[in-house]
């Protein structure tokens, strides 16, 4: 009994301090869910990235110890807050005044620095107290859009009115530490019909857009068929000239093709007659080759052998008058010196040259005269004979001066006929 006794008290003992262990650790030993921050107000001050000098500490979505004594806690909600807004008598730019339902999503913030806002603002207070301070400055913000927008557009584009209005209220809500995450228009009227009599003027324009489109419709459709049926025609008169384009293009090509056939066949007839005037002409040449060589057979080369024999015949004539003429001309020169060395005898024979013209005459006047026989008589004892060798020396001077022989001719002209004439005397 003695023994057992101490322990059980010294199990007891382990069991309270095991409690008061744990109900020391229930005390200081904060759990924070990811949807709350916890505040641990009574730390030593800090100065935070903005420069802001706090002395509290944030948790959160974790877990940490509170010291005691030294350090109180505060939760703060950080759950989505639905906020409705609902505006009656709200004046509109013009002065229509205007009742606006909506609805709003915020929030506080979990990160810094505009938690920080929050928490000056906001800890301690209720959810509640949140809500309607965060629903009295989005009404707030909600009547000064409105003042500055016309009901008709406030009633046409909500969405920009909502834009408009979200884009004002940040800028406040930021400044409490509040966020809005979204912000909704749900309706909008007016306590005097002016959006109804919008209505009914926007419905009278729809009907009578309805109608000018019906008639623009109707023009259209009538256009259309018109536009169509010219382009029908179009179509049609596009083709018909096509068509007589082409047949003026046939014709003209035919025309060329016809026209390079006359080219062609006029040229051809000009060739056939070049070569037609060609070929007379070589045959023309041909012909005058011909009369060359027929005049050269038939004239040129008789002519010339008539020539060469007439040059010829003129040579040999010209060298027989060169040698008669040299011969007469030595016959005189001795003629001349016999003259000179014979004296009266000499002028005798000259004299009896000069009579033989006249003898000739008086011969042929004396044709029936017949001479048998010339006998030279003696003049004396002493001077016959001188006569005679005189007479034949002359007759032999004038027979080798002029070839005449003298006593033979006047035998000739007085010989009988029927006898043969003498053979002609050569010359010396």
């Amino acid at each position: 009994m003695s023994v057992l006794f101490p322990l059980f008290i010294l199990m007891v003992l382990a069991a309270a301090a095991m409690l008061a262990a744990l109900i020391l650790v229930r005390n200081v030993l904060y759990v924070c869910p990811p949807n709350e921050v916890l505040v641990f107000s009574g730390a030593t001050p800090r100065t935070t990235s903005d420069g802001m000098k706090i002395g509290y500490r944030i948790v959160k979505g974790g877990r940490t110890l509170r010291i005691p004594l030294l350090e109180t806690v505060d939760s703060m909600d950080l759950s989505n807050m639905i906020i409705e807004l609902k505006v009656k008598g709200a004046y509109s730019k013009g002065g229509i005044p205007l009742t606006v339902q909506g609805i709003a999503n915020i929030k506080v913030p979990g990160e810094e620095p505009l938690i920080h806002n929050t928490i000056e603002r906001f800890l301690g207070k209720s959810r509640a107290e949140i809500m309607e301070v965060a629903r009295e400055t989005l009404e707030g913000n909600l009547r000064g859009v409105l003042s500055s927008l016309t009901p008709e557009q406030v009633n046409t584009d909500k969405e920009a009115f909502a834009n408009r209005l979200t884009e004002e209220a940040e800028h406040d809500l930021s400044n409490l530490g509040l966020v809005l995450d979204t912000l909704k228009i749900q309706n909008v009227t007016d306590d005097v019909g002016y959006l109804d009599s919008i209505g009914r003027m926007r419905s009278a324009e729809v009907r009578r857009n309805a109608q000018i489109a019906e008639a623009q419709a109707k023009a259209q459709t009538a256009e259309q068929k018109w536009r169509n049926t010219m382009e029908a025609e179009l179509g049609k008169l596009n083709a018909q000239i096509q068509v007589a384009n082409a047949d003026n293009a046939r014709r003209v090509m035919d025309a060329q093709t016809k026209r390079g056939a006359v080219i062609a066949e006029q040229q051809a007839e000009v060739q056939a007659l070049i070569a037609q005037t060609q070929a007379e002409i070589q045959m023309q040449d041909a012909r005058i080759e011909q009369v060359k060589l027929q005049l050269e057979a038939d004239v040129i080369q008789p002519a010339e052998a008539q020539r060469l024999q007439a040059e010829q015949l003129a040579k040999a004539d010209a060298s027989k008058i060169v040698e008669q003429g040299r011969a007469t001309a030595t016959v005189l020169k001795n003629l001349a010196l016999t003259y000179r060395g014979s004296g009266t005898a000499g002028r005798d024979v000259l004299l009896m040259q000069k009579l033989v013209p006249t003898m000739k005459q008086v011969l042929e006047s004396m044709n029936d005269v017949r001479i048998d026989k010339l006998t030279v008589l003696n003049q004396g004892s002493g001077g016959g004979g001188n006569l005679a060798s005189q007479l034949v020396a002359t007759n032999e001077q004038i027979k080798a001066a002029t070839g005449i022989d003298v006593p033979q001719l006047v035998k000739d002209r007085f010989a009988a006929p029927g006898t043969p004439p003498p053979p002609p005397a050569r010359p010396r």
